[in-house]
């Protein structure tokens, strides 16, 4: 719709001769406005849910098949098979994939992750169109933003992990932070039904502080991976397993088994991997309950003042950039756990003037995410394996569980929680042969096999990390950015030293050669696992968030993603994420039938 403010800003000898045309095609447009308006306001929804990722497509999945109406808010555009190209050879792509400069100029951020390229670049965010700030002594990469429907779903990276007991009450354990509100058993149930349903492959292991879940089939470890597991339990006693990861050794649910044909990031024609454009949202989709709204970037959610309640959500349209709203009995933010804040603080009220549904002042603050820039890696022998630039790609390889400050060891004293470890054997070409010719061919052909480890550990949650609104900056749709803070402590330090030490440790004991390891700061690069910034707790004055992910202060306002995570264990979050969001489901249609909400 033209804008009459546009229109009586233009220059005065220029105002006349663009003034007939103008004015005709404004009064054109009122009626297809007007139809456009009037038709949102003919639907009635129950629920809205902003976000299609982890925890989104699981909330619509829950409650539209419970027979609720659903509007599903989504940033970016719809995901179909016809998008994916894990097949797609790299020539028939215009620069061959070889050029990331081109893909930086306008994802100077999301290029740093590493699944961010030709392939799929147009999937996530242009990071000149929507932008975040950072101190200039606090760098920080927020990677992984996708728009489009299914979120980072479409290229994460799987790992699949439970938190145990401990985990939930950890600070009563080392007297850090503070406990959830909840523990294992609370969510033990919802575990299984949403690994049965995901389909996660993975071996028992018995493991009090990694609890074994329901698995499909493992993938199988590879010869050097064996080995790599045996003589480190036998030197250490330490557990190395076969990752736990949301790709399928068993058809499930019309979804094929992987075929290990390796760019997962890529997409999945036979839906092998967990995504939940095809799998959470289809079926949402499928009730004929649910009505996805794509393109549609969340502004703030609406408060009717007088009674104390979320009415609804303003929305831009990404492609008009025209401004909307939408309406529901609830509102549930699932956007990822910067967004969802973000929409928090944009949603400022008289009432609530430091961020919605902020009485507690605890909002946006408490920012963790994983570091994960200690490692290493270690020569093993072939063990007849050949390298072949076509041979199957496994999806994950190994993982290494937790062994620092378990319950029934004593403390570790140089830091307080733990890291584990995820990695993979490779059998590549020996691209630094010598000489030429014949000698060099066969050269070329030596097999050299290694197996990388990467420690992922857990961040202590502190007040001065945290994200505010930069006053200064806005993105293409007029929405106030986030400025992120955030930055090591002394802890982070102390165990990213260990994680790199240890990998030396255990691929020694393992019996690698050229063993190379690695310790470095985590800014800019941490983990793509942010939590903690609408935290969950027992006390309001201290928490953003009850048990079952509800505001304390506005009773039909959830947020379901990791934002409401009250610490931020060094397990994968993504399978905590999905089993908190039906669980909280599941009490949100209790509260309706009710009429709490």
């Amino acid at each position: 719709m033209v804008s009459l403010t546009n229109l009586c800003s233009q220059e005065p000898e220029n105002l006349f001769l663009d003034t007939s045309l103008t004015c005709f095609r404004l009064l054109a447009s009122i009626p297809v406005e007007l139809e456009s308006m009037a038709e949102e306001k003919k639907q009635s929804y129950d629920v809205i849910v902003v976000g299609s990722g982890a925890s989104g497509g699981w909330a619509c999945k829950r409650l539209a098949e419970a027979g609720l109406k659903v509007a599903l808010l989504e940033a970016g555009r719809p995901q179909s098979d016809k998008n994916f190209t894990e097949h797609k050879p790299a020539f028939e792509l215009k620069y061959r994939n070889m050029a990331p400069e081109i893909i930086r100029k306008t994802r100077p951020i999301q290029v740093k992750f590493g699944v961010c390229n030709e392939y799929t670049y147009n999937w996530f965010v242009n990071d000149l169109e929507e932008p975040y700030t950072t101190p200039a002594d606090k760098p920080f990469n927020w990677m992984g933003r996708l728009r489009i429907t299914g979120g980072r779903t479409n290229v994460w990276g799987r790992v699949s992990l439970r938190f145990c007991d401990w985990d939930f009450k950890s600070a009563s354990h080392d007297g850090y932070g503070e406990d959830w509100p909840l523990g294992y058993k609370d969510i033990e149930p919802y575990y299984d039904l949403v690994e049965k349903y995901v389909g996660i492959t993975g071996s028992a292991e018995g493991l009090e502080h990694l609890p074994d879940g329901q698995f499909q089939p493992p993938v199988q470890l590879t010869c050097q991976e064996a080995l790599f597991r045996n003589r480190v339990k036998e030197n250490l006693g330490r557990t190395v397993m076969p990752a736990r990861t949301a790709n399928l050794t068993r058809p499930i649910n019309g979804r094929g088994p992987c075929h290990f044909c390796g760019p997962c990031e890529r997409g999945c024609m036979t839906h092998s991997y967990f995504n939940s454009a095809f799998t959470t949202v289809a079926d949402a989709l499928a009730t004929g309950n649910c009505t996805l709204i794509s393109n549609a970037m969340a502004h703030k959610v609406l408060l009717d003042p007088e009674r104390n309640c979320a009415r609804g959500v303003l929305y831009v349209e990404r492609v008009t950039r025209q401004p909307r709203e939408i309406s529901a009995r609830v509102v549930i933010l699932c956007a990822q756990s910067q967004e969802s804040v973000r929409i928090l603080l944009n949603s400022a009220t008289p009432q609530y003037s430091n961020g919605l549904a902020n009485s507690s002042g605890v909002l946006g603050h408490y920012l963790t995410a994983h570091v994960r820039s200690g490692g290493g890696s270690g020569e093993f022998p072939a063990l007849g394996a050949k390298a072949s630039l076509g041979a199957p790609v496994k999806p994950l390889g190994i993982y290494i569980a937790r062994f620092r400050n378990l319950r029934n060891d004593p403390p570790y004293k140089k830091f307080l929680r733990g890291f584990g470890y995820e990695g993979e054997s490779s059998t590549r070409f020996n691209w630094g042969a010598p000489g030429f010719g014949e000698a060099y061919k066969k050269a070329l052909r030596e097999p050299r096999t290694s197996i990388d480890i990467t420690g992922f550990g857990e961040v202590l949650p502190r007040w001065d990390n945290f994200v505010e609104l930069d006053p200064h900056v806005k993105d293409v749709y007029g929405i106030p950015v986030l400025k992120i803070h955030m930055s090591d402590s002394e802890n982070e330090r102390a165990m990213i030293q260990d994680m790199g030490d240890s990998a030396g440790e255990m691929l020694e004991a393992a019996g690698a050669k050229n063993v190379r390891t690695y310790a470095h700061p985590s800014a800019p690069r941490w983990a793509l696992h942010e939590a903690g910034i609408a935290r969950m707790g027992s006390d309001p004055k201290k928490s953003v968030l009850n048990q079952f992910q509800q505001t304390h202060d506005i009773k039909n306002l959830f947020v379901m993603d990791a934002s409401g995570f009250t610490s931020n264990p060094c397990q994968n979050p993504t399978l905590t994420i999905m089993s908190l969001a039906v669980r909280s489901c599941d009490y949100l249609m209790s509260e309706m039938k009710r009429n709490s909400l």
